[in-house]
């Protein structure tokens, strides 16, 4: 259940993204040409953007952030119409990612987690669900002890409030490190699932992301798992409910693609859209995003 006209909180990551295009194979020990931009990302953040962008009315954001880049964050998710709850780190520098994308588009990413991960319980308390229809949690907290605390809290108080709570998985690979079973432990208690289909994979075993799908539906009471470009599959109750198909677009960078699914999945399901029809608005956002450099919508992500 949603309250109506309540706010979406988002509790996640901000990260400061390189994002470096090149079109021919890296050369290893040399020079590969590349086109380099710095901006502003992280999945709760872009999420967080993309549901501005999709028509969410208010959108507040807590994150933890180094002091180094804490004021161009701020000002640039107060440009895409997100209330920035920021906490500065001064001993961690702001989380960092290099994406390294190909002509293909295909992502590889080198992460530094800094202050992220460093969101600690005492950043958090229940006065902050006040106004708020529904808490999204990025998966990355999920990936190092302090944050998990942080996000199983918030979890747990939403649930007491009658708040629903979204989680998005976010790495095939920190699940693999972390370990399915303590994910989906720590996830316990979430209303909706948005893993993409390698999270779905890693989190059930099951090779097909219609099986995967189904298999995560029996843990949760609604699952979304996205295919990028082959749309996205709804499932509930123990089986695929429905596939959705995303709009053919000519892609440019598929960084944040997932996370402007989720932002605009989370504000259509604000606006009282049923999961098929928020699947629908999630496409159609990722396939937008595909088509501009970084992880925000082209109009919201940087002021210089």
């Amino acid at each position: 259940m949603t309250r109506a006209g309540g706010a979406l909180l988002v509790v996640g990551d901000v990260v400061t993204d390189v994002v470096a295009r090149h079109r021919s194979p890296l050369s290893p020990a040399t020079d590969t040409a590349a086109e380099i931009r710095t901006l502003p990302g992280g999945a709760g953040a872009n999420a967080a953007c993309w549901a501005v962008r999709s028509g969410a009315s208010e959108v507040r954001l807590l994150s933890r952030v180094g002091t180094d880049a804490a004021d161009w964050h701020e000002r640039a998710l107060r440009r895409a119409g997100v209330r920035p709850l920021l906490v500065p780190d001064a001993d961690a520098a702001t989380a960092t990612v290099i994406a390294l994308v190909d002509g293909s588009t295909e992502r590889t990413f080198l992460t530094d987690s800094g202050a992220a991960l460093r969101l600690s319980p005492a950043d958090w308390s229940a006065g902050l669900l006040d106004g708020v229809a529904r808490l999204h949690l990025s998966g990355y907290l999920f990936f190092a002890a302090t944050s998990r605390e942080t996000a199983c809290r918030a979890l747990r108080d939403a649930r007491d409030a009658g708040v629903p709570v979204s989680v998005d998985p976010a790495s095939a690979g920190f699940l693999a490190e972390l370990g399915a079973d303590r994910f989906l432990a720590a996830a316990e208690g979430a209303e909706t699932l948005l893993p993409n289909a390698d999270e779905a994979r890693a989190l059930t075993g099951r090779g097909e992301p219609e099986s995967a799908a189904a298999e995560l539906s029996r843990r949760f009471p609604l699952v979304v798992v996205t295919l990028g470009a082959s749309g996205a599959l709804v499932a509930e109750g123990g089986a695929v409910t429905a596939r959705v198909a995303a709009p053919p677009v000519r892609p440019v960078d598929s960084t944040g693609a997932g996370d402007a699914f989720t932002g605009a999945f989370l504000a259509a399901r604000l606006a009282g859209a049923g999961a098929v029809r928020a699947a629908g608005a999630g496409c159609r956002a990722g396939a937008e995003a595909v088509t501009v450099v970084g992880g925000r919508p082209a109009d919201g992500r940087a002021d210089g």
